[in-house]
């Protein structure tokens, strides 16, 4: 009797979670898989469930795949697999929660420095032979306030890394309870007002989608400083840019876009105080780990469940 199989929406899987699913016949449908290329790997193998690291799984993948009971995701976002979809024909959708929470939190760490610091303008500078001593001034965190949208287990790390750094956090979750004492929960417009430093750290729906834009930036202080690790759709990027550009936004850094892999020419490309990393703050030797075994642990943890009848 075959192997019950799982697709993985990638080249590649942790050896501690392949070591977790020793009764499955892994198949792996690459790192960039369309649409047609999923609907034709279901219809081949019948997956009892998906492992979804790259690309979107949506309703014809669904129905491609009559035997799938779990899409577990590769890490904590799972904006891009419809839900709804999944909801109504009885597929579990999981997500490995917390797997990659050190490494993007300090992924944010490194843009918020990087913009406050200007290094990469300094170290470009410093490499065309310029001494800047004398005219530069950076800008220092130690008093500032720190403005967390999210505040789950990335946005906690985060924001007890700014606690120690000896900033103010102020936080927008309406589902986080139970928070550390040096968090003080506030609505989005006193966040917006009184931040020195905005990072999001939210997962992407209707609501939120563009919800940093020309009219929320209008509201915060002259100079702010935007970090993004979570989704690219969180920023409308033409906002952004014009705010940057008029110094309205000291600086941002973004690890995540509305396209990805971000298309060339890109608005972002050469444009002075926008830090850009490709979507990489969860992508470490350990989180890359961590998140296999929690993908995989919710693929086992699912289908040891009697199955809906």
């Amino acid at each position: 009797m075959s192997r019950p199989r799982l697709i993985v929406t990638g080249a590649d899987l942790a050896q501690p979670a392949l070591d977790l699913l020793t009764d499955f016949e892994i198949v792996y449908a690459g790192k960039t898989p369309t649409e047609d290329d999923m609907v034709a790997l279901c219809q081949q193998h019948d997956p009892v469930a998906i492992i979804v690291r790259y690309g979107a799984v949506g309703a014809k993948v669904m129905d491609a795949a009559p035997s799938l009971r779990v899409i577990s995701k590769h890490g904590s976002g799972t904006d891009t697999i419809d839900k709804a979809a999944a909801q109504a024909r009885g597929i579990e959708v999981r997500a490995a929660i917390g797997a990659n929470a050190a490494a993007v939190a300090e992924q944010a760490l490194a843009l918020l420095l990087a913009c406050a610091k200007s290094v990469v303008d300094l170290n470009t500078r410093m490499h065309t032979g310029h001494w800047d001593k004398a005219t530069h001034k950076s800008i220092e965190l130690h008093g500032r306030t720190i403005g967390l949208v999210g505040l789950g287990a990335i946005g906690q790390r985060f924001a007890r890394m700014c606690d120690a750094m000896g900033m103010k956090v102020l936080g927008f979750d309406p589902f986080a309870k139970n928070l550390p004492d040096y968090i003080q929960p506030v609505d989005l417009d006193t966040l917006w007002r009184e931040s020195d430093a905005i990072s999001l750290h939210c997962p992407l729906t209707p609501e939120n989608r563009g919800m940093v834009n020309a009219q929320t930036l209008a509201q915060c202080k002259k100079g702010v400083i935007v970090v993004n690790t979570a989704r690219g759709g969180l920023v409308n990027e033409a906002d952004l840019l014009a705010a940057v550009q008029s110094r309205q936004v000291f600086a941002a850094g973004l690890d995540s876009f509305a396209v990805e892999p971000m298309t060339a020419p890109h608005i972002f490309h050469n444009a002075p105080h926008i830090l850009l990393s490709p979507h990489i703050g969860g992508v470490t030797g350990d989180a890359y780990i961590n998140m296999g075994v929690g993908a995989a642990r919710n693929v086992l943890d699912v289908l040891a469940q009697p199955a809906a009848a």
